[in-house]
């Protein structure tokens, strides 16, 4: 029975709980028992809350049955990324540091999805304090990717790629500060949004750099995000990122299709020397699918990949030091390898090259707000390719060679990865949306009819 429901939409889930012709205890009860028999293996959880989940899930199938159906996310499973505080659930970031910490709150954008029902099933690994790894040498091992175990799962939101490809949760909250939500989507063959800055809160979510950081909902189908971002969205006052916007429905316009969308190509953020070659070609024939299904598909010009990458490097690595001083000089060691080197390069960049990144972001945005005015979309590279070995993954390699996702956190705009092809070795390829910011609606229209032309999204890794 696990192996039938794994790989439901929550589209699908929901519409068969919703006629009750699908029990949220049955789900709930064939996901723990799924991950169960494989996530030892995987390492994509890190808590687990089986015996919350199913009283959730008991407490959902009464509401409905009494005719109190919250919506399409009432009775899903879904997991958090283990930088979201939960009340009285263990929060650590995947740090030591942290091994014994438990939040009194729950972080904003779980309330939310709770308050819509879903069923919390536990945390999901994390690389350290969502800026360090894969390191062996954190609080808790890095998360395997279900493609191929020596293969990187993406980072920060590791785990929730790894559980959402090998079909052990129907959704998860993932956090982006320079493709932390796309580079998992990518990696694991999901998909992931960050959505515009200022949309979904941050409080209770453990920050890495306040002027970049992004929360966002992982899923299997565009649909799926549309419906987690739906309960997302909204103003919170704690949070001074925030922007009060209107009430939108996310998934409205996913049916309306490709034809007359106006879709930029960017040779600047798809580069031979960023992007492998398969990562490239998957990257053409996307654009070749969106001609085929009716969009207009024309080149932008875009500032510099090494321009963005500039402003994202120093502008993270100045605010997750000031997070982090006291702490890497009093209890050093306790970093992992990683994150404690990546992080000791804060103090060495100055106030006036800090000063400097912010206004260069600032004409970045500027630039790319004109040109948008032509275009409804931009379509990208999801990742520099497919997945890396993770023993190759070294401490400064994202310093050498920039990632084609960093463009969309400088700039504050939503991001959409999708899965789009598979390399020679069988692992997951992909690319992502841009749009204007707050034009959220629009990255998730193109990314809906993306997918209903193509079956990448519904390839599975060989688990379970």
């Amino acid at each position: 029975m696990s192996g039938d429901l794994a790989y439901l939409s929550i589209a699908e889930a929901a519409t068969r709980i919703a006629a009750r012709d699908l029990s949220p205890i049955e789900l709930t009860d064939a996901l723990i028992e799924r991950s169960a028999a494989i996530d030892p293996a995987l390492g994509s959880f890190v808590t687990r809350t089986d015996d919350l989940a199913r009283a959730a899930a008991k407490d959902a199938e009464t509401e409905i049955s009494a005719g109190r159906y919250r919506g399409p996310l009432h009775g899903i499973p879904i997991a958090l990324k283990e930088a979201f505080d939960t009340a009285g659930i263990r929060t650590t970031v995947g740090s030591k540091l942290l091994h014994d910490r438990v939040p009194n709150t729950d972080a904003t954008a779980w309330a939310r999805l709770r308050e819509a029902g879903a069923v919390l099933l536990g945390k999901l690994e994390t690389t350290e304090f969502c800026y360090g790894g894969p390191s062996d040498d954190s609080l808790f091992r890095p998360a395997r990717n279900p493609w191929r175990a020596d293969c990187y799962a993406g980072g920060s939101s590791s785990g929730a790629g790894v559980s959402l490809s090998s079909g052990q949760v129907m959704g998860a909250l993932g956090t982006d500060t320079g493709g932390s939500i796309r580079l998992p989507a990518a990696y694991c063959g999901i998909t992931g949004l960050m959505p515009s800055y200022g949309l979904v809160s941050r409080t209770g979510v453990f920050p890495l750099s306040p002027t970049l950081d992004h929360v966002g909902p992982m899923a299997r189908t565009v649909e799926d995000c549309a419906i987690l971002l739906n309960a997302l969205a909204g103003h919170d006052p704690h949070d001074p990122g925030s922007v009060a916007r209107p009430a939108t429905d996310y998934t409205a316009n996913l049916g309306a299709g490709a034809k007359g969308l106006r879709v930029g190509l960017t040779g600047a953020l798809a580069r031979d020397d960023a992007v492998s070659p398969e990562g490239i070609a998957a990257y053409h024939a996307a654009a070749d699918t969106f001609r085929d299904i009716g969009a207009d598909v024309r080149e932008v010009v875009l500032p510099s990949l090494e321009d963005f990458a500039t402003a994202q490097i120093i502008i993270t690595l100045v605010e997750g030091y000031a997070i982090h001083e006291k702490n890497l000089q009093a209890q050093r060691a306790a970093y992992s390898y990683h994150s404690r080197m990546r992080l000791s390069l804060g103090p060495f960049i100055r106030a006036v090259d800090y000063a400097r990144a912010l206004q260069l972001r600032e004409t970045l945005i500027a630039q790319y707000n004109e040109t948008m005015a032509a275009f409804d979309v931009i379509l990208a590279p999801g990742a520099p390719g497919a997945a890396p070995k993770a023993a190759g993954v070294g401490a400064f390699q994202f310093f050498r060679k920039p990632l084609v996702t960093m463009a969309a956190n400088v700039l504050g705009v939503p991001a959409l990865g999708v899965p789009a092809g598979m390399s020679g070795d069988g692992l997951p390829l992909a690319v992502q949306f841009m749009s204007k910011r707050f034009d959220d609606a629009l990255v998730l229209q193109a990314g809906a009819a993306f997918q209903a032309a193509t079956d990448w999204h519904k390839a599975r890794p060989p688990v379970g």
